[in-house]
């Protein structure tokens, strides 16, 4: 069973950054498909960035957030940038298989298997 731990929360203002860290427990990010999500009170989850073979962005982020990996740390990074008030949620990174990017929708909750138990992020005005 995949076990992810998302890390680097916090509080900033408005026109700040901050970079969340995904590390796994017997996983390895390699080749697989990995993603960033977020969770607003009373809002449901939404994709936020995906990273297989590619990037992926949701229109709400783009220009502003980076997913990457750091394959010999295994780790996986969200850095954003100019972080607004309506980007204050629950992030939470989550990994599947290829072949789920490859025939789903890579910023859709429904594609990922293991999910991480989030990290705070609110951003002030």
């Amino acid at each position: 069973q995949v076990q992810l731990v998302e890390s680097g929360g916090g509080s900033v203002e408005a026109g700040g950054s901050l970079r969340l860290s995904c590390t796994a427990n017997g996983y390895s990010f390699g080749a697989n498909c990995v993603g960033w999500f977020r969770q607003a009170p009373g809002k449901e989850r939404e994709g936020v960035a995906a990273l297989y073979r590619s990037t992926r962005y949701a229109d709400s982020v783009k220009g502003r957030f980076t997913i990457s990996q750091d394959s010999d740390k295994n780790t996986v990074y969200l850095q954003m940038n100019n972080l607004r008030p309506e980007d204050t949620a629950m992030y939470y990174c989550a990994a599947s298989t290829p072949a789920s990017c490859v025939f789903n929708n890579a910023l859709m909750t429904s594609t990922y298997r293991g999910w991480g138990q989030g990290t705070q992020v609110t951003v002030s005005s």
